[in-house]
């Protein structure tokens, strides 16, 4: 996925467990792990707002986009 997700960088930052994280934001740690690990399809900027406020960052500081590694286009042959 060419979105990565560095929530664990921000915790390591503010000292934080992931635990105490999802009960500041009011999210289950299941949900947490799977937004924190990239497996989240999307995210309620409401969640975001409140791991923002929580952790006292931007949404840049949490979310980075990363090119796909693209596969190489097929050799074209001339005539």
């Amino acid at each position: 996925m060419p979105i990565a997700v560095d929530i664990d960088v921000m915790l390591a930052r503010r000292k934080m467990s992931v635990g105490e994280l999802a009960e500041r934001v009011g999210i289950t740690p299941a949900n947490l792990a799977v937004l924190k690990n990239g497996r989240a399809k999307a995210v309620r900027f409401t969640t975001l707002a409140a791991l923002c406020d929580v952790l006292e960052c931007q949404p840049g500081d949490l979310l980075r986009w990363e090119p796909e590694e693209a596969t190489a286009p097929p050799a074209v042959r001339s005539a």
